[in-house]
This record gives structure tokens, C-alpha cells and sequence, in this order.
């Protein structure tokens, strides 16, 4: 069984043919794959699926088991991966079904180090139902959101078809945010949990964020995250520029806010390896049902 593996800007994935697939890619299949020491490793698995409504179906694993609506650094990915089998051409625009949506994509360039592509990731939402946040129907925007730790943070919420809430701060201090982040990701008033970006503006039209992504934890870099706090800037008017630079720890992504708040990203992907599992390892993977 063969796949493929990328990454965009070090957060990576394994992309497969979930019809290839002799085992069910259950949650305890999807965390074996994705562990480091026992399985291939990876921050999740794009797996391949028919679409009717779509040139091609995608189902987005996070490394804990749960499924994934979007992703936009699995989306550029998954655009390499299909050029890789030669399934797409450069420069043409396709269409792939997501569980958070239908997502426009196009490959506009192919290096010999790695692909660039253009991901239109759809119209943000900042009403709060769309985001699974408890209470009246309103859009947050500087909410006080307290933490178990007695922490108070002002939260600003958006859906792009996943839910995210950014947080902006002077300073983004890491050691702080690892404590602070997996409490407001799994805090009650998100009833399907939340990814969460603490940012701050760097000046005009740039952004730094840091992340932490629902069901996989700090990662070094998302493309819907920044796809996020890049429409949060722009709404707050943190920003006036609706072409924003998003720096993350794992490098840049280049985020168009546009007047109708769909958002389209722009960044890399570089395929690092394709591999076949061993019949030991498929063997462990067909026992867990």
C-alpha cells in the first residue's frame, strides 16, 4: 500500500487512496499511522474520496482519530499530491469536496523544490452558531473568555468551514500559550472545540501568528489559521491592507481578505517522500478494526 507525504511549511501529512486502503482507517488506524516511533508519523492523513459534486473528494484526519472539515496547509498538499500522480495540470483550477465545503484550488507553479499554490478557502463567518460557540446567535469580537486558570482573554471567533478563535497579544510568548492554548481549545463554550491563534500585528499588513490546532495540538504552521487571523485583523481594523503577510514559526503564507470576506491563501507544498507499508505494519493496522 503506497502514499504519499508532504508538507507545507512543516506541517505535514501522509495522502493516500482511501479505496486502496486494505484496512479501515478507523481512529485507532489513523493514530497508529501518525505516531512517530510506532507508525509513519505524520500531523494527519488526507485520504482520497469520490465526489459528486466536486473533481475530487477529500476526508482531512487529524492525528488524534477525529476528522477534520478543512484544512489549508493539507489543501496545498493534497494539490501536490494530485499533481504528483498527475491527476491535475499547473496552472488549472479544480474542485475538491471537503467536509467544511467545497474548496477552489490551483497549482501555480512547479519547482524543482516544491509546488506554490492558490487555495480560495471560501467565505469567513464570524457568526458565533458557525463557530459551535454557546449562547445567543452575535459575533464575537473582544469577548472576555475566562480559563480555568483564573486567565481572562479577549477571544474574537470565525468559521471557515473549521472554527478558530484568535486571540491578538502584544507579546507571543510560547511557554505561556502552550499553557493557556489546549484550555481554550477544549473550553465548554466551543461545543465542537476549537483551533486557536495567538497573534499580534507586526506592522502594516503583517501579522505573526502561533497555533494550535484542534486534535493535533502546536503546530508550526495552518493555513486556515491564518486564513483566520488575517480576516479577524481586517474585521477588527487591525489592518487596512486586505493583503496580508501571516509569519508563523514555520514560515510565511500570503492571505487576500476580500470586500465579499471570501479568503484565498497562497503558499507552498513540498512532497519530502513516497513509501509503501510493510506487511508487518498493515498487519497491525488490519487487527485494529
Amino acid at each position: 500500500m503506497h502514499f504519499f507525504k508532504g508538507h507545507g511549511l512543516g506541517n505535514d501529512y501522509l495522502a493516500l487512496e482511501m479505496e486502496e486502503l486494505p484496512f479501515e482507517l478507523s481512529p485507532p488506524a489513523v493514530r497508529l499511522l501518525c505516531d512517530r516511533n510506532l507508525g509513519v508519523g505524520s500531523d494527519g492523513i488526507l485520504a482520497r474520496v469520490g465526489s459528486s459534486r466536486a473533481d475530487f473528494g477529500l476526508r482531512i484526519f487529524n492525528p488524534d482519530g477525529t476528522e477534520a472539515e478543512k484544512s489549508g496547509n493539507g489543501l496545498r498538499i493534497f494539490a501536490a499530491y494530485l499533481l504528483d500522480r498527475e491527476l491535475v495540470d499547473v496552472g488549472a483550477r479544480f474542485a475538491v469536496e471537503t467536509p467544511g465545503g467545497l474548496v477552489s484550488l490551483a497549482v501555480l507553479e512547479r519547482t524543482p523544490e516544491r509546488v506554490w499554490v492558490e487555495v480560495d478557502m471560501g467565505t469567513a463567518s464570524f457568526r458565533s452558531t458557525d463557530v459551535g460557540l454557546s449562547g445567543p446567535e452575535r459575533e464575537v469580537t473582544g469577548e472576555l473568555l475566562e480559563l480555568s486558570a483564573g486567565d481572562r482573554l479577549e477571544i474574537n471567533t470565525v468559521s471557515l468551514g473549521n472554527p478558530h478563535c484568535v486571540i491578538f497579544e502584544d507579546e507571543v510568548d510560547p511557554e505561556t500559550l502552550r499553557r493557556r492554548a489546549p484550555q481554550v481549545s477544549t473550553h465548554p463554550w466551543f461545543e465542537r472545540g476549537t483551533n486557536v491563534q495567538f497573534a499580534r500585528v507586526l506592522g502594516a499588513g503583517v501579522v505573526e501568528a502561533w497555533v494550535w490546532e484542534r486534535g493535533a495540538g502546536e503546530t508550526l504552521a495552518s493555513g486556515s489559521s491564518a486564513c483566520a487571523v488575517a480576516a479577524v485583523a481586517v474585521r477588527r481594523g487591525l489592518l487596512a491592507e486586505k493583503q496580508v503577510e501571516v509569519r508563523m514559526p514555520g514560515g510565511t503564507l500570503q492571505v487576500e481578505v476580500r470586500e465579499d470576506w471570501t479568503i484565498v491563501q497562497k503558499g507552498p507544498a513540498e512532497a519530502t517522500f513516497h513509501g509503501e507499508l510493510t506487511p508487518e505494519l498493515l498487519r497491525r493496522l488490519e487487527s485494529l478494526g
